[in-house]
């Protein structure tokens, strides 16, 4: 589960993501993008598309 580091200095605060977090993006990112071969494609479809992670 994804973990928010609140910043001290009022910045972006920072998400710590578990292996888990990182294997499910990777996957979610690979099942959206596998059909298309340029990046401009890719970035289109990522940008209309939200990835949720849990909070822990």
């Amino acid at each position: 589960m994804a973990r928010i580091i609140d910043s001290t200095t009022g910045a972006r605060r920072t998400i710590q993501l578990s292996t888990d977090d990182i294997i499910s993006i990777v996957r979610e990112y690979q099942q959206l993008t596998n059909k298309f071969r340029y990046l401009e494609d890719i970035r289109d479809i990522l940008e209309n598309k939200v990835i949720y992670i849990p909070e822990g």
